[in-house]
């Protein structure tokens, strides 16, 4: 592959980076210094790369290793809760990566929000092995040279990140019933009925909302339906101009905030049992640009 070929995988290494750090901007880093590493190769070495996309995605995993430790130091100091980046379903970092039919669904929540948050929770190398093998079909051996572990130590690192993943994920609610949920969430958020809020909710469910520091956000997480209820229901007052519309994302309906055509907040829910327990909203605008 000559040199100037390689960058027909800037999409499928922008989509494979945005899972693993959960932001487009971080996932745009990732990408740059990888080709950057390609480029600093000399002519004979990358004529000694049977395989340049492998290569690629090897060195970008090993770029986002990198900066997954670092980005926990800067989550200290964050204002308030940090979220990853929900971003539309047809986005370019949901999309680009040519798969089969049959495993489109698969592609496609590989990217929900509902799972970028259970990923936060896994330790570096841990995202890095799911990531890479259970979304990408990258071969644990691979994964090994990326890690700098045993292929053996790599299964061992996915299997524990699979079982926390599914562990977290267990009984999810369907696409269909995560629709009509979010569409009665939306319908008595609008109405400002709290009594039919409340019942959409589940009485542990929890709130978040990422703000940044740079918009007005909730820092703590909110919990409990009636508390949570009555938070959603004063949003409106605080920006009585906003206009809010359904949205597709990888979890299903979601819902967009615009004020005065520019996105002011974005909406995800999670469903289980038929009842909301889990509420994000994105409020920071360096990670609404998908949605512009």
């Amino acid at each position: 592959m000559p040199p100037t070929d390689v960058d027909g995988e800037r999409g499928s290494l922008l989509a494979v980076c945005y899972r693993l750090l959960g932001t487009v901007a971080d996932a745009e880093d990732a990408v740059q210094e990888t080709y950057v590493r390609w480029f600093r190769l000399s002519d004979e070495e990358r004529a000694g790369i049977r395989n340049p996309a492998a290569w690629l995605t090897r060195v970008a995993g090993r770029v986002c290793l990198d900066m997954l430790g670092s980005a926990r130091a800067r989550r200290e100091r964050y204002v308030g809760e940090w979220l990853p980046e929900p971003v539309p379903a047809d986005a370019p970092v949901a999309a680009s990566v040519p798969v089969d039919p049959a495993d489109r669904v698969a592609l496609d929540d590989s990217v929900s929000l509902a799972l970028l948050v259970v990923l936060e929770s896994l330790t570096p190398a841990e995202r890095v092995a799911f990531v890479l093998h259970d979304v990408f079909g990258v071969p644990f051996g691979e994964i090994a040279a990326t890690l700098g572990r045993s292929p053996a130590a790599v299964r061992q690192l996915a299997a524990h990140a699979r079982r926390r993943v599914q562990e977290r994920r267990a009984g999810e609610a369907s696409r269909a019933e995560h629709d009509a949920v979010a569409r009665a969430f939306a319908a008595a958020t609008e109405t400002g009925d709290l009594d039919a809020l409340v019942s959409v909710l589940d009485p542990g469910v929890v709130l978040r909302s990422d703000g940044g520091g740079r918009v007005s956000a909730a820092l703590r997480p909110v919990t409990g339906a009636d508390r949570v209820a009555r938070f959603l229901l004063g949003l409106p007052r605080l920006e009585p101009d906003a206009v809010l519309r359904a949205v597709e994302t990888p979890d299903g309906v979601g819902f967009l905030a615009t004020l005065q055509g520019r996105p002011s907040a974005q909406f995800t829910v999670r469903v289980q049992g038929g009842r909301i327990t889990d509420v994000f909203v994105m409020r920071n605008p360096d990670k609404l640009t998908q949605w512009s």
